[in-house]
């Protein structure tokens, strides 16, 4: 069950795309896979890979949404720099 949900969302100008619930984007582990910083399910995969609390997602949106560099694209590269700067 997600921790945090799309009614949790600080922010509204995400688009949202259906994806399949195996998509690489929205399921299993980061890895390799490009990241979507603009796209909600991709920012809620990721918040909910991250968060231990609902205020914990909100931090996590924000650094997402403010300050995530643009040069981070990886899942896997965009955790880490969450987990260092959270």
């Amino acid at each position: 069950m997600a921790l945090y949900k799309k009614s949790d969302m600080v922010y509204d100008d995400y688009s949202w795309t259906a994806y399949e619930n195996d998509d690489p984007k929205v399921s299993g582990e980061p890895d390799s896979t490009l990241f979507n910083r603009h796209e909600g399910y991709e920012v809620l995969y990721m918040i909910n890979k991250i968060a231990s609390s609902t205020s914990n997602g909100k931090k996590i949106e924000k650094l997402i949404h403010d300050e995530l560099p643009s040069n981070i694209r990886k899942q896997s590269s965009v955790k880490d720099w969450i987990e260092d700067n959270l």
